[in-house]
């Protein structure tokens, strides 16, 4: 396996990725702010929580980085498509199963059954993290897509 291209471009790819769903956040495309959501669970304070949540994001792109190459290294075989469909699964999940469970865990999110009484800060993003826009899905998509086809370029399948 490609060890030094992991453990390079698994940080070029979840930064790129990380850059362009800021960059769709500030221009209005989704709501969903992901080293807001991941750094609240470990603190209150939103700056602080972006700088910490911005790192787990980073710590959290490596892990499935690795994923990604050990996947193209039992191929023997890394390509911008398989990359762009391994990303296209990857979305799938995070859409589908990680994002609508993460308001049982999260000491700052409320769930979708939460009253008038919760104290919680954070929305719960729901099915397909719609609660953060309609068009969260389609950039959600765009980014995971662009993390796979990166890894896909610059791994290795070794």
């Amino acid at each position: 396996m490609d060890w030094a291209g992991w453990a390079l471009f698994g940080l070029v790819a979840t930064a790129a990725l990380t850059a362009a769903l800021i960059a769709a956040q500030l221009a209005g495309l989704t709501r969903l702010d992901l080293p807001l959501v991941l750094g609240t669970l470990v603190t209150e304070d939103p700056d602080r929580a972006r700088v910490v949540g911005f790192f787990i994001h980073l710590g959290a792109g490596q892990g499935f980085a690795l994923g990604y190459a050990a996947t193209f290294a039992l191929l023997h075989h890394a390509t911008w498509w398989i990359g762009a469909l391994f990303g296209m699964l990857h979305v799938g999940i995070a859409l589908t199963v990680l994002l609508p469970l993460l308001p049982g865990v999260h000491p700052r999110m409320a769930s979708q059954r939460a009253g008038p009484a919760s104290t919680a800060v954070l929305e719960p993003p729901g099915l397909l993290a719609l609660n953060y826009g309609i068009q969260t899905p389609a950039v959600a998509a765009v980014v995971h897509v662009m993390y796979g086809v990166v890894l896909g370029l610059l791994l290795k399948a070794e």
